[in-house]
Protein backbone atom coordinates (compact mmCIF):
# COMPACT_ATOMS: atom_id res chain seq x y z
CA UNK A 1 0.00 0.00 0.00
CA UNK A 2 0.91 3.64 -0.99
CA UNK A 3 2.03 5.69 1.87
CA UNK A 4 -0.07 8.21 2.58
CA UNK A 5 2.12 10.59 5.05
CA UNK A 6 4.61 10.71 1.64
CA UNK A 7 0.85 11.56 -0.94
CA UNK A 8 0.28 14.50 1.90
CA UNK A 9 3.76 15.80 2.01
CA UNK A 10 3.77 15.64 -2.20
CA UNK A 11 0.62 17.77 -1.94
CA UNK A 12 1.88 20.32 0.61
CA UNK A 13 4.52 21.02 -2.17
CA UNK A 14 7.57 18.74 -1.68
CA UNK A 15 8.76 17.62 -4.36
CA UNK A 16 11.09 14.43 -3.39
CA UNK A 17 8.01 13.37 -1.86
CA UNK A 18 6.41 13.48 -4.98
CA UNK A 19 9.59 11.66 -6.86
CA UNK A 20 9.45 8.67 -4.24
CA UNK A 21 5.36 8.63 -5.23
CA UNK A 22 6.39 8.83 -8.89
CA UNK A 23 9.71 5.47 -8.19
CA UNK A 24 6.57 3.37 -6.18
CA UNK A 25 4.07 3.59 -8.86
CA UNK A 26 5.94 5.21 -12.20
CA UNK A 27 6.75 1.78 -13.55
CA UNK A 28 3.75 0.33 -13.06
CA UNK A 29 1.86 2.73 -14.66
CA UNK A 30 4.27 2.76 -17.98
CA UNK A 31 3.26 -1.06 -17.57
CA UNK A 32 -0.09 -0.90 -17.70
CA UNK A 33 0.40 1.90 -20.46
CA UNK A 34 2.43 0.08 -22.74
CA UNK A 35 0.33 -2.81 -22.54
CA UNK A 36 -3.01 -0.83 -23.07
CA UNK A 37 -1.64 1.17 -26.18
CA UNK A 38 1.16 -1.40 -27.21
CA UNK A 39 3.19 1.56 -28.49
CA UNK A 40 6.40 2.19 -26.23
CA UNK A 41 6.61 5.83 -27.35
CA UNK A 42 2.75 6.28 -26.55
CA UNK A 43 3.06 4.47 -23.66
CA UNK A 44 5.77 6.98 -22.12
CA UNK A 45 3.69 10.04 -23.42
CA UNK A 46 0.92 8.69 -21.44
CA UNK A 47 2.61 8.06 -18.77
CA UNK A 48 4.62 11.15 -18.69
CA UNK A 49 1.41 13.03 -18.93
CA UNK A 50 -0.01 11.41 -15.87
CA UNK A 51 2.70 12.02 -13.50
CA UNK A 52 2.53 15.62 -14.83
CA UNK A 53 -1.09 15.84 -14.26
CA UNK A 54 -0.91 14.09 -10.91
CA UNK A 55 1.72 16.86 -9.83
CA UNK A 56 -0.81 19.90 -10.65
CA UNK A 57 -3.67 18.16 -9.74
CA UNK A 58 -2.55 16.80 -6.23
CA UNK A 59 -3.49 19.56 -3.60
CA UNK A 60 -7.04 18.67 -5.06
CA UNK A 61 -7.07 15.17 -3.66
CA UNK A 62 -9.50 14.42 -0.97
CA UNK A 63 -7.60 11.28 0.37
CA UNK A 64 -4.37 10.67 0.08
CA UNK A 65 -5.21 6.91 0.58
CA UNK A 66 -6.72 6.72 -2.98
CA UNK A 67 -3.91 8.48 -4.65
CA UNK A 68 -2.85 5.02 -6.47
CA UNK A 69 -6.37 4.59 -7.71
CA UNK A 70 -6.76 8.59 -8.35
CA UNK A 71 -3.88 8.27 -10.65
CA UNK A 72 -4.81 4.70 -12.60
CA UNK A 73 -7.89 7.09 -13.62
CA UNK A 74 -5.23 9.92 -14.82
CA UNK A 75 -3.55 7.31 -16.46
CA UNK A 76 -6.77 6.12 -18.48
CA UNK A 77 -7.45 8.92 -19.66
CA UNK A 78 -4.03 9.80 -20.83
CA UNK A 79 -4.19 6.55 -22.49
CA UNK A 80 -7.58 7.62 -24.32
CA UNK A 81 -6.43 10.51 -25.66
CA UNK A 82 -3.51 8.37 -26.98
CA UNK A 83 -5.08 5.31 -28.38
CA UNK A 84 -6.37 6.82 -31.55
CA UNK A 85 -2.48 7.78 -32.26
CA UNK A 86 -1.72 3.85 -32.42
CA UNK A 87 0.23 2.73 -35.31
CA UNK A 88 -2.27 -0.57 -35.46
CA UNK A 89 -0.62 -1.90 -37.99
CA UNK A 90 2.32 -2.37 -36.84
CA UNK A 91 3.62 -5.54 -35.02
CA UNK A 92 3.63 -5.31 -31.23
CA UNK A 93 6.69 -7.30 -30.88
CA UNK A 94 9.60 -5.91 -33.02
CA UNK A 95 11.74 -5.98 -30.24
CA UNK A 96 11.80 -9.86 -29.77
CA UNK A 97 14.27 -12.07 -30.83
CA UNK A 98 13.39 -14.44 -33.30
CA UNK A 99 12.70 -17.83 -32.31
CA UNK A 100 15.13 -21.15 -33.53
CA UNK A 101 13.21 -22.09 -36.12
CA UNK A 102 15.02 -25.92 -35.07
CA UNK A 103 13.28 -26.01 -31.65
CA UNK A 104 9.15 -27.09 -32.20
CA UNK A 105 8.51 -26.28 -28.66
CA UNK A 106 9.68 -22.58 -28.52
CA UNK A 107 7.89 -22.03 -32.36
CA UNK A 108 4.89 -23.33 -31.12
CA UNK A 109 4.93 -21.03 -27.90
CA UNK A 110 5.64 -18.12 -30.14
CA UNK A 111 3.02 -18.78 -32.33
CA UNK A 112 0.43 -19.00 -29.28
CA UNK A 113 1.90 -15.94 -27.56
CA UNK A 114 1.10 -13.87 -31.02
CA UNK A 115 -2.13 -15.20 -31.71
CA UNK A 116 -3.13 -14.12 -28.00
CA UNK A 117 -1.02 -10.92 -28.33
CA UNK A 118 -2.87 -10.01 -31.70
CA UNK A 119 -6.02 -10.90 -30.27
CA UNK A 120 -5.42 -8.35 -27.67
CA UNK A 121 -4.40 -5.73 -30.01
CA UNK A 122 -8.27 -6.52 -31.48
CA UNK A 123 -9.61 -5.59 -28.43
CA UNK A 124 -10.88 -1.56 -27.72
CA UNK A 125 -9.58 0.41 -24.93
CA UNK A 126 -11.77 -0.14 -22.32
CA UNK A 127 -11.45 -4.03 -22.97
CA UNK A 128 -7.82 -4.07 -23.10
CA UNK A 129 -7.73 -1.81 -19.66
CA UNK A 130 -9.44 -4.36 -17.75
CA UNK A 131 -7.58 -7.15 -19.18
CA UNK A 132 -4.31 -5.86 -18.25
CA UNK A 133 -5.64 -5.10 -14.69
CA UNK A 134 -7.05 -8.27 -13.78
CA UNK A 135 -4.79 -10.69 -15.90
CA UNK A 136 -1.46 -8.57 -15.48
CA UNK A 137 -1.45 -6.89 -12.21
CA UNK A 138 -3.90 -9.21 -10.83
CA UNK A 139 -6.35 -6.89 -9.15
CA UNK A 140 -9.25 -8.19 -8.13
CA UNK A 141 -12.84 -6.76 -10.09
CA UNK A 142 -13.60 -5.05 -7.36
CA UNK A 143 -10.36 -3.05 -6.74
CA UNK A 144 -10.38 -2.09 -11.10
CA UNK A 145 -14.17 -0.90 -10.67
CA UNK A 146 -12.60 1.60 -7.89
CA UNK A 147 -9.73 2.72 -10.18
CA UNK A 148 -11.80 2.47 -13.55
CA UNK A 149 -14.54 4.84 -11.54
CA UNK A 150 -17.00 2.21 -12.94
CA UNK A 151 -19.96 -0.75 -11.72
CA UNK A 152 -17.94 -3.47 -10.97
CA UNK A 153 -20.83 -5.30 -13.14
CA UNK A 154 -19.07 -3.48 -15.49
CA UNK A 155 -15.82 -4.62 -14.57
CA UNK A 156 -17.19 -8.58 -14.89
CA UNK A 157 -19.10 -7.89 -18.24
CA UNK A 158 -15.92 -5.86 -19.82
CA UNK A 159 -13.57 -9.23 -19.13
CA UNK A 160 -16.14 -11.82 -19.96
CA UNK A 161 -16.42 -9.62 -23.00
CA UNK A 162 -12.98 -9.24 -24.10
CA UNK A 163 -12.07 -12.54 -23.30
CA UNK A 164 -14.61 -13.96 -25.99
CA UNK A 165 -13.76 -11.59 -28.36
CA UNK A 166 -10.07 -12.95 -27.71
CA UNK A 167 -10.88 -16.63 -28.05
CA UNK A 168 -13.01 -15.68 -31.16
CA UNK A 169 -9.58 -14.00 -32.73
CA UNK A 170 -7.93 -17.00 -31.81
CA UNK A 171 -9.99 -19.70 -33.23
CA UNK A 172 -10.62 -17.48 -36.52
CA UNK A 173 -6.57 -17.35 -36.79
CA UNK A 174 -6.21 -20.81 -36.24
CA UNK A 175 -8.46 -21.86 -38.76
CA UNK A 176 -6.65 -19.58 -41.28
CA UNK A 177 -3.48 -20.91 -40.49
CA UNK A 178 -4.82 -24.32 -40.86
CA UNK A 179 -3.96 -26.36 -43.62
CA UNK A 180 -6.76 -27.26 -46.09
CA UNK A 181 -7.83 -30.90 -46.03
CA UNK A 182 -6.43 -32.42 -48.67
CA UNK A 183 -9.37 -34.24 -51.44
CA UNK A 184 -7.95 -37.24 -53.10
CA UNK A 185 -8.09 -35.94 -56.94
CA UNK A 186 -9.99 -38.78 -58.99
CA UNK A 187 -9.12 -40.84 -61.99
CA UNK A 188 -11.13 -41.71 -64.52
CA UNK A 189 -10.61 -44.88 -65.52
CA UNK A 190 -9.52 -45.36 -69.35
CA UNK A 191 -10.10 -47.80 -71.45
Amino acid sequence: DMDSSLVVRAQQGDRGAFTDLVDAIGGRMHAIAFSVLQDRELARDATQQTLLTAWQELPRLRDPDRFEAWTCRILVNHCRREGPKAKRWLPAMTERPEPEPSIADETATVIARDRIERAFRRLNLDQRLVVVLNYYLDLPPAIIADHLDIPVGTVHSRIHRALHLMHAAIDADERESAPAPSTPVRQEATR
